[in-house]
């Protein structure tokens, strides 16, 4: 398998701190990554550098084979699907679900004066289906409740037929019902071997999908682990990466978290 995302002694320095300090890590294709740690470690800047949307201060960072910095990054971005709270600030809220998804085939957030293909709109309501959101492609994007836009915003990521997803936090703000909506569809997905390989940022092992296959820890921006999931994701090393004893626990293919009780 060939590597997706290969980064290597990646250092990202704002006002002279770290926010990721020479990190070295590559995904194969077809795995399905978790970003795992605590607020502030990291996470989000290490899918921001997989998305292309921010470039090393120091060290290579190399994405579906091209290394940023020698690549023209407008060419590159429509090849990566991406989900988040940042994208979703910017999407209309009085767009229709339909719409949202489908102006992802022209790479843009809003509609303007396009015109689809009756491919593109089979496409879309396909990807939409499958996110469980065939009820509503007439809705306005700004009526959905959270776990609806969420599911939107995923829809959207595939429509481009990308060679690499990420989600950010795709879970944060779901009630419990949502979160294990989302988190069976993305066990879907997951196991879909024609699915793109995928990175997702959490804080939480609850959020863990089933497929999902590797993990990364990281903490104030140094990975202190990173391999298959039932190899790293010990009791040990993450009450190492969140600062507290935790105990770890595996109950057929999910995974859940707890504090020790204090003394």
């Amino acid at each position: 398998m060939s590597d997706v995302l290969e980064l290597v002694d990646v250092s990202v320095v704002r006002d002279g701190r770290a926010l990721v300090d020479r990190v070295s890590w590559s995904v194969a294709e077809g795995e399905r990554w978790v970003i795992l740690g605590p607020n502030g470690a990291g996470k989000t800047t290490l899918l921001n550098i997989a998305s292309s949307y921010l470039f090393p201060t120091t060290g290579t960072a190399q994405i579906l084979g091209e290394k940023l910095g020698g690549v023209d990054v407008f060419e590159l971005r429509p090849r990566i699907g991406m989900a988040g709270s940042a994208l979703a600030e910017r999407l209309p809220r009085s767009q229709t679900v339909l719409q949202t998804v489908l102006t992802a085939a022209y790479g843009m957030t809003a509609g303007w004066q396009e015109d689809y293909e009756e491919v593109d709109e089979a496409r879309a309501r396909a990807f939409l289906d499958r996110l469980g959101m065939s009820e509503h492609l007439d809705r306005r994007f700004g009526t959905l409740s959270e776990g609806e836009r969420k599911r939107t915003q995923i829809a959207r990521a595939l429509m481009t037929d990308p060679e690499l997803l990420l989600l950010d936090e795709p879970a944060a703000g779901l009630d419990l019902g949502g979160r294990e909506d989302l988190v069976r569809r993305l066990g879907r997905l997951a196991g879909d071997p024609y699915a793109p390989s995928m990175i997702m940022v959490t804080h939480h092992v609850e959020e863990i999908a089933p497929g999902f296959t590797h993990v990364l820890l990281i903490r104030r921006g140094k990975v202190l682990e990173a391999g298959p999931i039932p190899d790293v994701l010990t009791s040990a090393n993450l009450s190492r990466c969140f600062g507290l004893p935790l105990v770890v626990e595996r109950a057929g293919d999910r995974w859940t978290a707890r504090g020790l009780p204090l003394t």
